[in-house]
């Protein structure tokens, strides 16, 4: 998802740093505790909150944080979160997948699509964009857990389709149904993982020119501001030179 990790080089630039791990605790919580309502409060036989603890922990999330997410979902506290998904077009024609877990989907909504209409997009149709990308299942290891190679043959050995290896770390991707099964063999080789779950995978990428990514970036930036996004995926492609410039 060349897209997305573009856009994510740009934030790493810029004098947000603080912000952003708020809002990365924030999120990393939520999906604790939707996680712990929707299955077994116990992460020994529920995939998805083992998976979200061990985000939560390599995040430096507080332990009591944790434990407090989950002990809300047992006891049926706190907010009800529903998982939603939003589709659109950004400047340039990218098309822009935003995955939310909100309490209140008229608010979120309606932030969302001001988003978009605020920086030159416009919101859709569910099933508007998403036929241009593939669902897959994504692994994520910061770049110090092994060398490239190594994790290639890991990921190979485990069943995973793809594994893209750069300074920031490692992407294994996989087919949706074996998830879990890879997550598991990576994990016993590798330890916990910074992140396990379904995403999305660009089938082609829109060139976008350098004034046209500034209000895209803006865009994206808006949307990651907002603090129900869990996921933002788009299928820009920018060059070396203009991102240099941009950042």
């Amino acid at each position: 998802m060349a897209g997305h990790s573009q856009f994510k080089n740009i934030m790493h630039r810029k004098n947000r740093q603080d912000a952003a791990r708020a809002r990365r605790f924030t999120r990393l919580v939520r999906e604790v505790q939707v996680a712990a309502r929707s299955g077994l409060p116990d992460p020994a036989h529920n995939p998805r909150l083992r998976t979200a603890i061990q985000a939560a922990k390599a995040a430096n999330v507080p332990k009591e944080n944790i434990e407090r997410a989950i002990k809300k979902a047992q006891g049926g506290e706190g907010e009800a979160y529903e998982e939603v998904r939003y589709e659109g077009y950004g400047p340039g024609g990218v098309a822009i997948i935003v995955e939310a877990l909100t309490d209140n989907r008229n608010r979120t909504a309606a932030e969302i699509r001001a988003a978009f209409s605020r920086h030159g997009g416009s919101l859709g149709e569910s099933g508007s964009v998403s036929f241009q990308f593939a669902r897959i299942g994504l692994v994520r290891y910061p770049a110090a857990a092994a060398t490239a190679d190594a994790m290639l043959e890991a990921a190979i050995e485990a069943g995973a389709e793809d594994c893209v290896s750069s300074e920031e770390g490692h992407e294994v991707r996989c087919a949706p149904e074996d998830l879990g099964s890879v997550r598991e063999a990576l994990e016993e080789r590798f330890g916990p993982p910074e992140e396990a779950a379904l995403s999305w995978q660009p089938q082609v990428t829109v060139p976008v020119s350098e004034d046209k990514a500034q209000t895209l970036f803006k865009l994206l930036e808006a949307l990651d501001d907002n603090d129900d996004v869990q996921r933002v995926v788009a299928n820009f492609e920018v060059s070396e030179e203009v991102l240099a410039r941009l950042a």
